[in-house]
């Protein structure tokens, strides 16, 4: 059974979400503040977190920042804040997607779910193998990404992008073709590619190497350094 953490300041708010989740046959714990939850993520797996952004403690981003360093499980923040300055901070510090108050339960539900599915898919892989190009290495099985042999920590969402773009290394792929094959649902916002696009450079591709804008067309991975 899936267990999911529910972090929310709200103790009714957390307690609606748990109630929502548990009909649906998962296990949860809920945390009502960052410190806590961080605690929670130390001592015990969890499958998936939701997490409220706004926290009077220690705000979920921050909270966010320090549980990516402990988990590769997704990570989705349930807030009020809709601006594309908050999203681009959250996918930054690794979480995987954004559900908005007020949230319909039956998104909710089907967010939790995809997430869930594909994090199932990439760590059952046992099939494992490497793409290795110029300085960048992935490996499919263990979940891990190098540059010039040091890790760098991505999100779930993070790696299944990049995963996609190095599988189809000098192939130029639309934003749609991109947003139908990682994030594979209809919820969200083609928008949020180029957000992560912006992430993994960040992290992986700050002089823009290997991860090519093709103006009006989508983006190219070149096979080797151009």
């Amino acid at each position: 059974m899936d267990k999911i953490l529910i972090v929310d300041d709200e103790n009714d708010i957390a307690e609606l979400i748990s109630d929502i989740l548990e009909d649906e046959g998962y296990e949860t714990d809920i945390a009502n503040d960052g410190n806590t939850a961080i605690l929670k993520v130390k001592e015990e797996d969890f499958d998936l977190i939701l997490l409220d952004v706004m926290m009077p403690d220690i705000n979920g981003t921050e909270v966010c920042a320090t549980i990516r360093n402990l988990t590769s499980s997704p990570i989705i923040f349930v807030t009020a804040k809709t601006n594309l300055t908050s999203k681009l901070v959250g996918f930054e510090v690794g979480a995987d997607d954004y559900i908005t108050k007020p949230f319909i339960n039956e998104e909710l539900v089907a967010r939790v779910k995809a997430h869930l599915r594909r994090d199932k898919r990439i760590l059952g892989n046992k099939k494992g193998n490497t793409i290795e190009i110029g300085e960048i290495k992935l490996n499919k099985e263990s979940f891990e990404v190098f540059k010039n042999g040091e890790a760098v920590m991505l999100s779930t969402k993070e790696f299944e992008l990049l995963r996609y773009l190095m599988e189809n290394a000098g192939i130029v792929l639309s934003k749609d073709q991109i947003y139908q094959s990682v994030w594979k649902n209809n919820y969200g916002d083609i928008g949020t590619v180029a957000v992560n696009i912006k992430s993994l450079r960040n992290k992986l591709d700050k002089d823009e190497k290997y991860i090519k804008t093709i103006w009006g067309m989508g983006y190219k991975f070149v096979k080797v350094q151009e």
